[in-house]
């Protein structure tokens, strides 16, 4: 039976409310995911929480019920608690019926494997935690194995970035790296590595893309660095029609992935 927690001293609340700390995160090794749309993501990809906590109105809904249900017998922590302590937890004013904690997977390039899928998106210093939500909402749209973060990153696991990712942080492999570690990483095996910038003169939808691609993103701002360009096997631009010279990360990143989905089907 889930346990009743009526105090916002409980130190179960007050663990899941540092959860939005990136610090909290990393020592604890758990995460916050919010809503039920969410969490039933995760539980059809396997995934149950280690603590879920509801109020009354979240338990009543069928679906919520059988992820509180199979989360206890998995061995979890079933918390049901006020409307206002929820909102604590979660840091919003009206949180959805349910929110979980759960452990964060490795995020060691050891623990990708390569061979599972035939594209791969990896994102350079994006500073925007919507932007990395996104782009995993898009991996696993483009049927992409996961997401790869070089260098400083926002965090993929923060509240913002896996409310982006509507459900996908759960779907995607995610890890992080150091430039250093990735490219002998990458050279280790197969793989083409594509980069999106405007010093080349190949057009994006003239490129071959061979299997697995690499799909290398760069910072919102700056793009990729000079010498991280002269690393990829294959540079290509996006013509900007209008007065602007970029797309968003995130927009980019979807646009690629699509394009080099589709140059495989002919």
């Amino acid at each position: 039976m889930p346990r009743v927690v009526t105090s916002f001293g409980n130190d179960t609340v007050k663990l899941i409310r540092s959860l939005r700390d990136r610090k909290a995160r990393r020592e604890s090794g758990l995460f916050l995911a919010e809503g039920l749309r969410i969490l039933a993501e995760a539980r059809d990809s396997g995934v149950l929480p280690d603590i879920i906590a509801f109020a009354p109105a979240g338990a009543a809904h069928p679906l919520a019920a059988q992820i509180i249900a199979a989360t206890e017998a998995a061995g979890g922590d079933a918390i049901e608690t006020s409307p206002d302590i929820l909102s604590k937890m979660s840091g919003k004013d009206n949180p959805g019926l349910v929110l979980g904690a759960y452990r964060q997977p490795p995020t060691e390039l050891a623990a990708i494997d390569r061979s599972v899928a035939p594209l791969w998106i990896v994102a350079q210093a994006l500073r925007d935690p919507g932007n990395i939500g996104t782009i995993l909402r898009t991996g696993d749209a483009t049927g992409a194995g996961g997401l790869i973060l070089i260098d400083d990153c926002a965090d993929p696991y923060s509240v913002e970035a896996v409310r982006a990712s509507m459900g996908a942080v759960f779907t995607q492999w995610i890890a992080i790296a150091r430039w250093e570690e990735f490219v002998p990483w990458l050279r280790a095996g197969p793989g083409q590595l594509v980069g999106t910038s405007l010093r080349t003169e190949t057009d994006y939808l003239d490129a071959t893309y061979e299997q697995p691609c690499f799909l290398l993103i760069g910072n919102e701002s700056q793009g990729l660095p000079a010498h991280y360009e002269a690393e990829c096997d294959l540079l290509v631009k996006m013509p900007m029609l209008g007065r602007a010279d970029s797309l968003n990360a995130a927009v980019a990143a979807a646009v690629m992935a699509f394009q080099v989905r589709a140059s495989w089907r002919t």
